[in-house]
């Protein structure tokens, strides 16, 4: 999954996205200007490919990359902080955050959204910060699912994020490599966040670039002992693993790209995501790889018909929310 350069397509990305190693393309806020013009993006991209995995990461809060035009969605910590007050309602509102940001979403063409993140926020971590829904394992559980259950209902999948925790580690694996030191037992807290939610209905995961040294001496996304043995065997996840970005400094451990393509593969990542990066990004779509059938499951479901008046009841909440 590779990322393009603007509003629309240059002759480059257009030449990019016919290789047959492409199988999506994440959209950012460079992409992004207005509602119709980031539809016809869509369309000319699926004119070129129509399967293409279309994705954005659009949270909510400081990690929403369409604003204009679309609902804001608070930073989940604010869920967090309602659910302490009033459970029910939290858990109300974590689903409307889902089935809001998917219908939108939808409405335009995307495919999914890379949400929710199941972090915990330890406090330590400014990558993380109120990205995270709480320090509360239960609490975290509880909100993510609602919210999950929200994109089902619009008809999108969902992929939570950062297997397997990312809120420990101090560091911003996009700069710098993570290191959690944490043993087994102690990571057990954040791994079962993961685990519970893969029991409620989770579609796919994305692994984070920290290194637990206790576990292995690789980021998750480069190991066979976190994605085989622990996320495939132990927590029995049939779903789809994606990579973080492999430009990412925390996945530079391993200098030549199609090294750490070929590595992340064979450890176990159905697709892998580069982004900002077209030099790296040419470099691999020149070979040949293989891509994977089981990614067919990512394709968005086509809403038959628009209820507005669930859409306007789950507005509301939102908008409860944000206020």
């Amino acid at each position: 999954m590779l990322d393009v350069s603007g509003l629309t397509l240059t002759k480059i990305d257009k030449n990019k996205l016919t290789k047959p190693a492409v199988g999506g393309v994440i959209l950012f806020a460079r992409n992004y200007a207005s509602i119709e013009q980031v539809k016809s993006l869509i369309i000319e991209i699926r004119k070129l490919n129509p399967n293409l995995l279309i994705a954005v990461d659009h949270e909510g809060g400081r990690v929403q990359r369409f604003r204009d035009g679309f609902t804001n969605i608070p930073a989940m910590k604010k869920l967090g902080e309602v659910y302490d007050d009033n459970a029910k309602l939290a858990v109300e509102q974590a689903f409307s955050c889902g089935y809001i940001l998917a219908t939108e979403l939808l409405s335009i063409g995307v495919d999914f959204s890379f949400t929710p993140v199941l972090d915990i926020d330890y406090g330590n971590s400014s990558v993380i910060g109120d990205r995270s829904f709480h320090i509360n394992p239960d609490i975290i559980v509880e909100l993510a699912s609602s919210l999950i259950n929200g994109m089902h209902k619009a008809g999108m999948k969902s992929v939570a994020k950062h297997f397997p925790g990312h809120g420990y580690a101090k560091l911003d694996s996009h700069v710098a490599l993570a290191v959690d030191n944490r043993s087994i037992t102690e990571l057990n807290k954040d791994i079962s966040v993961f685990e519970r939610v893969i029991k409620n209905g989770l579609d796919a995961v994305m692994l984070s670039h920290v290194i637990y040294p206790k576990i292995d001496d690789k980021p998750a996304g480069f190991s066979k002992k976190w994605i085989k043995d622990i996320l495939r065997n132990q927590l029995e996840f049939k779903g789809i693993i994606f990579s973080d970005d492999l430009s990412m400094q925390g996945a530079c451990f391993i200098k030549d790209i199609n090294d750490r393509v070929k590595f992340s593969i064979d450890s176990g990542c159905d697709m892998v995501l580069i982004c900002n990066n077209p030099e790296l990004t040419d470099e691999v779509i020149a070979n040949n790889w293989q891509l994977n059938d089981s990614l067919k499951i990512m394709k968005a479901n086509k809403v038959k018909n628009f209820d507005k008046t669930k859409y306007k009841k789950h507005l509301t909440n939102i908008k409860n929310l944000v206020s």
